[in-house]
């Protein structure tokens, strides 16, 4: 089966709106994406901020008519800047696994694979974690994930208790069980972050060490290790909440932070926690300490 693929860049008050027409016109996806690399970070709570020049594409069945819908479109949004209209028709193929060609093998810390369905990675004294990208956040391609996992890697966690406070995919929650923790508790505000945490779990065999929570169901407790890959705003709007997870003695590892948010995020823990340097990969950086 072959597909119509429409795509125009705008601006990002139209952008939008156009995705609304587009689907109203029968599109049968409707996808945003950045048309000249500019980075959009921390949206507040119920915002979703695209960029300032975004490429809206659609995707159409073949029986549409592509001219009819840049006439209506233009007809529609005559006011607006629409620049690069491009059309082309593109053959089906299987989506869930186009992915594969970007998505390898990662290791971490000579201890720890990360790898997709089928291209498993097995060494002696290594474990390997199975994941495929999915609903939620977190695949360790990322380097605020893979940060967390070189952490994990580098660090004894037998018999630990951890909390993955935000767990979005669950792969933190399942590479510190696999990598030896006693039981791992997943918390987050999306509930498909917690069916995307509990399928990966069954996917590794460990579903018994975990266990998903929403916010609101979860019994706050005091573990041994508590990792926290968000963002640096509610790092710090959470920074009570979240020091008080963790056992005098234990371990902190926070992540989602750009270089230049470091310091502010500092400041919030600092009278609760000791931290070591920070860790740099790119723009982002980990911190990481015990607990005073």
């Amino acid at each position: 089966m072959a597909w119509h693929q429409i795509s125009v860049i705008t601006d990002e008050n139209t952008a939008p709106q156009l995705a609304d027409y587009f689907s109203d016109l029968g599109a049968v996806s409707v996808t945003y994406m950045d048309a000249e690399d500019e980075p959009v970070y921390e949206p507040a709570i119920g915002e979703t901020k695209i960029w300032s020049n975004t490429q809206v594409i659609a995707l159409y069945e073949l029986d549409a008519d592509p001219v009819l819908i840049k006439d209506r479109v233009y007809q529609q949004f005559k006011h607006a800047n629409l620049e690069q209209w491009l059309y082309e028709a593109i053959e089906d193929q299987e989506w869930e696994r186009a992915w594969m060609e970007y998505y390898k093998p990662m290791k971490f810390a000579d201890k720890l694979w990360v790898c997709p369905t089928d291209q498993e990675q097995r060494e002696p004294e290594t474990v390997c974690l199975t994941l495929d990208p999915g609903l939620a956040f977190g695949t360790g391609t990322h380097p605020t994930t893979a940060l967390c996992l070189e952490w994990l890697a580098s660090h004894n966690l037998n018999n630990k208790t951890v909390i993955d406070y935000g767990c979005g995919s669950g792969i933190l929650a399942v590479a510190a069980v696999l990598l030896g923790a006693e039981i791992a508790i997943g918390v987050d505000i999306d509930p498909q972050a917690i069916t995307a945490t509990e399928s990966n779990a069954l996917k590794n065999q460990v579903t018994n060490k975990i266990h998903c929570y929403l916010p609101e169901q979860f019994k706050p407790f005091k573990a041994d290790i508590v990792l926290a890959n968000i963002l640096a705003k509610p790092l710090i709007d959470m920074s009570a909440q979240i020091c008080a997870l963790v056992a005098t003695g234990g371990q902190l590892v926070l992540s989602g932070i750009l270089f230049e948010q470091a310091e502010a995020v500092i400041e919030a823990y600092q009278e609760h926690i000791f931290f070591n340097p920070l860790v740099q990969q790119e723009d982002w950086i980990r911190l990481d300490g015990i607990k005073r």
